[in-house]
């Protein structure tokens, strides 16, 4: 077992994120003592249980727990009402009490739902994080945002609920599929593009071999990405502040996920992927940064084979309009006003709502155009 550790210090509610190889077979080693009783519900989905469930409960068995699962469906549309229900249901048949610990084994959508059902369960049971995708490992599975999907936007229902613990087995990634693991990438260049432009220049550089499956490269990538978001979380919790940073990319891509139906059209981290090249474009049109800084974003994207336009999006998707109509429904719009990450440069970005609507518009225009020729 290879491992390293970021702490998120939230006073008593501090937890340790554990990444590295072999953490998926010591889960009982880690959740031991987390819980008063020796019993421990897991919710998964059907491919993470399929590829990993028996090692994680064979994992927890070595250290005297036992354990049940409930597999919901894979993929984006299970962050809903319905499975919300059919997931806390299951939990309370499971007679799961405050005192008990549940695991959410999977991607985003399962810790974010899992996640969310543990916060409104009995008024908050805790939680283990156990994310298997490289976006949970670097994003979701750190910093207690939980919740759920609705017909008006992406996770607009929803808690904070700090989990006890993540651990990160990189040693899941290899179980990908491409398209997944570049996806999680997306928010992984996220984190160099926000606050780290040495992170960006390591990750042009190292990209190609962690999209290899160099292992040292992967654990460094999730390891700096927690780093970051832990020290944003830490000091800005609720997003009241500078975790609003974390939102570069996703004012673009959360509306172009909605204008998709949250499909496999477009997965999240691709979403974000295009939103961040978007937010570089938006800055530089702004007179903000210079026009190679969205240049040398999108080659870099681009060369790890991720979406970079609207353009690499299938099928039809609403006029400039229409997205903007999209973006509106943000949660983070404030005082009706849209939020926007914007950037002075690569590593240094900054949050306003004081962004021209015929901007945006104008960019989300010549993208479209772009899409409407290709086609």
């Amino acid at each position: 077992m290879t491992a390293t550790k970021v702490r998120v210090d939230l006073s008593d509610r501090a937890y340790d994120i554990h990444i590295g190889t072999g953490l998926l077979g010591q889960a009982g080693a880690f959740c031991r003592g987390l819980g008063r009783r020796k019993h421990i519900c897991i919710v998964t989905d059907q491919t993470v249980a399929g590829l990993h469930l028996a090692t994680l409960q064979a994992g927890l068995a070595d250290a005297g727990l036992t354990s049940e699962a409930l597999a919901l469906p894979a993929g984006e549309a299970t962050k809903c009402w319905a499975q919300l229900e059919r997931t806390v249901e299951w939990l309370l048949a499971q007679k799961v009490e405050r005192d008990d610990v549940i695991i959410a084994f999977g991607g985003g959508v399962i810790g974010d739902l899992a996640g969310f059902a543990a916060a409104i369960m009995r008024r908050g049971v805790s939680f283990v994080q156990i994310p298997t995708t490289l976006l949970a490992q670097v994003d979701s599975s750190v910093g207690g945002k939980t919740g759920i999907n609705s017909p008006h936007g992406k996770n607009l229902i929803g808690a904070f609920h700090q989990p006890r613990l993540v651990l990160a087995d990189t040693d899941l990634l290899g179980t990908l599929p491409a398209r997944d693991f570049l996806a999680g990438y997306g928010e992984v260049v996220k984190y160099g593009l926000l606050g780290d432009a040495g992170f960006f220049a390591w990750l042009e550089e190292q990209g190609p071999a962690m999209a290899r499956g160099d292992m040292a490269a992967r654990i460094q990538a999730v390891k700096r990405s927690c780093e970051m978001k832990a020290d944003i979380v830490e000091r800005d919790e609720t997003e009241k502040g500078d975790r609003a940073l974390l939102n570069l990319g996703h004012t673009f891509g959360h509306a172009l996920e909605a204008a998709t139906g949250y499909s496999d059209r477009l997965l999240h981290g691709e979403g974000v992927a295009i939103g961040c090249a978007l937010a570089f474009e938006l800055s530089a049109r702004l007179g903000l940064c210079s026009q190679e800084d969205p240049s040398r974003v999108r080659a870099h994207l681009k060369s790890m084979g991720l979406k970079v336009d609207i353009a690499d999006i299938p099928g039809d998707l609403p006029d400039a309009q229409g997205i903007l109509a999209l973006m509106g429904q943000d949660k983070k719009v404030l005082d009706g006003q849209l939020r926007f990450v914007l950037a002075r440069g690569i590593g240094a970005t900054f949050v306003s709502s004081d962004v021209p609507q015929e901007t945006v518009l104008q960019v989300l225009s010549d993208a479209l155009e772009v899409q409407k020729i290709l086609t």
